[in-house]
């Protein structure tokens, strides 16, 4: 509406809005309806055509048939295209088809909710399927006892029965135009008249008009003067009347009458024009310009405008002291609080002040602001000791108990002309008693002024020793102002004059108080900034692995390092895994802060898991990839509440994710990897040459839609696989091939141990700032020895068992292992028997002796066992279940033919009662 200039265009527009609002809620009821009308002859119709073929004679008869399909099929696709609906499914009570529009889904289980129906009640309900929003029902077909033999579903697209608001949107739409026409012809007839009474002015342009004329009368600081052709006075507007001291009656009379000068009022009655004249009027002298009024057919007289320079003069002197002053302060807000610094922000506002305002300035802050907290509640600096505690005589604690008001600050900054100065040093914990100024400006939070500190107007209480060294030095004037910020006293800063020797003024307490208050704020966000550093450096250290585990596949030596400017995403892992594997991870959140270290907890914590299930390491990467995705739907802009929430808090997605997932087999040597968007590793072999896998590059976290490919290569024993994140590599001055071919050279030396190799690349790459959290991970490849291992071909015969069994307990005597042989026997004898009876194809044992005995048997099957508690009277069924009780770990995990079931036993104590290595 503002943007239309005219009332008529206005109006018009507010007519046509009138109109669209009536059009669209008839349109919307007009869909509504119909909607509601379809949703209702869907449900009715697919109820009628469930219901009637269900009912329908021999039904139930043919349910019981030996081939339902064959006799139901034909009789449902009838149905179905004389009623019109998309389909008619027969089914079991349990929602196995016998019919389908599509043949090739008969026999798969029904999608759609039925348990009601299996339980004798009908469903009913709306979904959304391939074909838009649908309604199906489904009915159960019960036999003369009330049984439920069957069911039978019907189901219909509600577009199929819509379309009656197509036939009355024309004469909707056709309506709408004809009160559009009609809203246009009378407006353009409103407007015709609203200009011939406004003479082509619109009503913005009126307005304007009348705010100029009062801004010219009164808003502006200079005064004019209207006469008429007559010489007789028409206006004057406040200023004109202040300068001159008009009469209330001016306006009407004769200027000559008024008391100007009489060069003023010759000026004013001769109609000359003039330009920036001097004339006076009391003891003012004022600057006098002046126009006729009567060309380009105005109407006669003369305009003055009049400017009183004795005040612009006075003025100029305040708008050069005022122009000192904000260079002042702007300088100040340059130079100071240039970084996230609190000590380093105090030494700013002191260095910056001595050089322009003071001769000496110290900064003291409490304790607790240097640590990143806010300042303890009351009037001290310091919690008073606790009750009971006996403080040593003479300490700080003593002499704040005893008064119980003493102000305990540190100096945290210190600056001045002179280095000699009889001033507290820089870093000293101070004690201020109660009538030190500093005490009273952090207690209170006022400014103190001691104009004159050789008066030792009480000041001096403080140390009586030390004050008299200040004022013998020539110290001789000072300003203490608190340091105040979001409504916090953080500290005091103390301003002081020597070799200036004009005291401090008032004006001076007010450029120290803006100057502080610029420094406070800084300080502050200092402040708050170590603050969440620390807890991010704090939650940081508690998701990282604080040791590794222990395991036999590998020697690993590691490394983090956080960047200097911010606490990044990187982590890193090693998980023991069965089988004697292990797994190695490392990851890179992208972005710093809180926010990346609790989703790189988070990731850690979802590796583990999906550890847990011993998935490869692709089908690893695309569950966190998916767990990524999910994040950022539920913490992104939109949140899952659709207003920004998130449901997550902070409404901060991720941006992206890097994982590099690798298992290594001592058994077998073989390495299985891959990766998502993280750098590759590298491979140093046992005679030094460094290699840079070439694994399938995957896209980073969280993009979804692309698969994560899975490299294997044997490695050679004493081999060292090298993982790290991209801060090791990258940087800003640095290409990242430059920064590869470094990490080649720094690793290119054989013989190194883990914790070698990790300091000699760090002290080849690590920059001198880092930008970016480093992680790194060097492992040293090992073999399980042969004569730990054992392998069983197992023929597909219970009656073989037995050998197998014998076989195990020779191999366990062998190792020294015949105090867990029978248990061992037992796990193995449920595992095989349980393979034979269920799995087909070649079945393989394994014993495997390493930090426990591990036990494996593999099959060709991608079933996997459940464990179940059986009943009392049942006669199977308990074989996992004494297998869970024995072992202390069992699981399964899968391989390209199938499956393997592995468990795990604690070893026996040796002979000395030592456990084994």
């Amino acid at each position: 509406m503002r943007g239309v200039r005219t009332v008529a265009g206005q109006v018009f527009v507010l007519q046509v809005g009138v109109v669209l609002l009536l059009v669209v809620a008839a349109v919307v009821a007009l869909v509504l309806q119909s909607r509601y009308d379809s949703e209702r002859e869907a449900r009715n119709r697919s109820m009628a055509v469930a219901e009637s073929f269900a009912n329908a004679p021999g039904m139930v008869s043919a349910l019981r048939g030996h081939d339902p399909s064959a006799v139901l099929q034909p009789l449902a696709e009838r149905a179905r295209k004389g009623s019109r609906v998309d389909f008619v499914v027969a089914m079991t009570p349990q929602g196995i088809r016998y019919t389908h529009p599509n043949p090739a889904r008969i026999g798969k289980h029904f999608m759609g909710s039925i348990r009601a129906a299996a339980e004798g009640r009908t469903v009913q309900e709306t979904f959304t399927g391939t074909l838009g929003l649908s309604v199906r029902s489904v009915v159960p077909v019960k036999d003369a006892q009330g049984k439920v033999v069957g069911l039978v579903a019907a189901g219909i697209t509600i577009k199929k029965v819509s379309g009656a608001a197509d036939h009355q949107l024309p004469l909707l739409f056709g309506a709408a135009a004809a009160a559009m026409a009609l809203a246009t012809a009378g407006t353009a007839l409103v407007s015709r008249r609203l200009r011939r009474q406004t003479h082509g002015l619109d009503p913005s342009e009126m307005t304007r008009m009348y705010e100029h004329h009062d801004a010219v009368l009164h808003s502006v600081r200079e005064g004019v003067l209207i006469v008429g052709g007559d010489g007789r006075l028409v206006l004057a507007n406040d200023e004109a009347r202040r300068l001159f001291d008009l009469p209330p009656d001016a306006e009407g009379r004769l200027v000559s009458e008024l008391g100007f000068d009489p060069h003023t009022a010759a000026l004013l009655a001769s109609g000359r024009p003039a330009t920036d004249e001097v004339h006076t009027a009391g003891e003012r002298l004022l600057s006098v310009s002046h126009r006729p009024t009567d060309r380009d057919g105005g109407p006669p007289g003369s305009v003055a405008t009049l400017r009183d320079t004795t005040e612009l003069r006075a003025l100029s002197g305040k708008v050069d002291l005022a122009r000192n002053r904000l260079k002042l302060l702007y300088d100040a807000g340059v130079s100071i609080g240039t970084t996230l610094d609190v000590v380093r922000t105090a030494q700013e506002l002191a260095e910056y002040a001595v050089a322009r305002f003071a001769d000496y300035v110290s900064v003291d802050l409490a304790d607790s602001v240097l640590r990143g907290e806010e300042p303890p509640e009351g009037v001290s600096g310091i919690s008073t000791p606790d009750a009971g505690s006996t403080p040593d005589a003479g300490s700080w604690a003593a002499v704040a108990a005893a008064d119980g008001v003493r102000t305990v600050l540190r100096r945290t900054a210190l600056s001045g002309i002179r280095d000699d100065g009889p001033l507290y040093p820089l870093g000293m914990l101070i004690e201020f008693g109660p009538s030190a100024p500093q005490a009273r400006g952090f207690r209170s939070g006022a400014v103190t002024v001691e104009p004159v500190l050789g008066d030792f107007g009480g000041w001096q209480e403080q140390d009586p020793e030390h004050a008299r060294r200040i004022v013998d030095y020539g110290i001789h004037s000072m300003i203490t102002v608190p340091l105040r910020a979001r409504g916090v006293v953080l500290g005091v800063a103390s301003f002081m004059r020597a070799e200036k020797p004009e005291p401090f003024e008032e004006d001076d307490v007010s450029l120290a108080e803006e100057l502080v208050t610029r420094a406070a704020v800084s300080i502050d966000n200092a402040r708050r900034y170590t603050r969440e550093h620390t807890m991010a450096v704090t939650l940081q250290r508690s998701l990282l692995p604080r040791m590794l585990p222990e395991q036999n596949a590998l020697d690993v030596a590691y490394r983090y390092l956080p960047a200097e400017s911010g606490v990044g995403g990187d982590w890193f892992d090693v998980i023991p895994l069965p089988g004697a594997r292990v797994a190695l991870v490392v990851g890179d959140v992208v972005g710093h802060g809180l926010h990346a270290a609790a989703t790189m907890g988070r990731l850690r914590t979802a590796v583990h898991n999906f550890s847990t299930l011993d998935l490869p390491p692709d089908e690893i990467l695309s569950h966190l990839d998916d767990l990524i995705a999910r994040i950022d739907q539920d913490e992104g802009p939109g949140g899952p509440n659709g207003d920004g929430s998130g449901g997550g808090g902070g409404g901060e997605g991720i941006t992206g994710a890097t994982c590099l997932y690798a298992i290594y087999d001592p058994v077998t040597r073989r390495c299985t990897m891959a990766r998502a968007g993280h750098p590759p590793p590298a491979l140093v072999r046992p005679d030094g040459s460094v290699e840079f896998l070439d694994l399938p590059a995957g896209p980073p976290l969280g993009l979804g839609g692309l698969p994560f490919e899975t490299a294997q290569l044997e490695l050679p024993e004493g081999s060292h696989l090298v993982l790290y994140t991209d801060g090791l590599i990258e940087k800003r001055d640095r290409d990242i091939d430059t920064g590869l071919e470094m990490l080649r050279g720094a690793l290119a030396h054989p013989g190194r141990t883990p914790e070698d190799a990790c300091t000699a690349v760090l002290d080849a790459l690590l920059p001198d700032r880092p930008s970016d959290d480093i992680a790194l991970i060097v492992a040293r490849t090992r073999v399980l020895e042969p004569g730990l291992t054992a392998d069983w071909e197992v023929p597909s015969d219970p009656a073989q068992v037995a050998g197998v069994r014998a076989a195990v307990a020779r191999k366990l005597a062998e190792w020294d292992l015949g105090d867990v042989a029978f248990t061992t026997e037992l796990i193995l004898s449920e595992l095989i028997t349980n393979a034979i009876r269920y799995a087909t194809g070649p079945i393989r044992v394994r014993l495997l002796c390493d930090r426990s005995l591990i036990c494996e048997v593999f099959d060709t099957s991608s079933t996997s066992p459940h464990l179940r508690y059986a009943g009392t009277t049942d006669e199977g069924g308990r074989g996992l279940f004494l297998v869970s009780q024995f072992a202390d770990r069992w699981g399964t995990r899968y391989t390209a033919d199938g499956k393997v079931i592995w468990t795990e036993q604690a070893l026996p104590l040796s002979k000395n009662g030592k456990p084994r290595a």
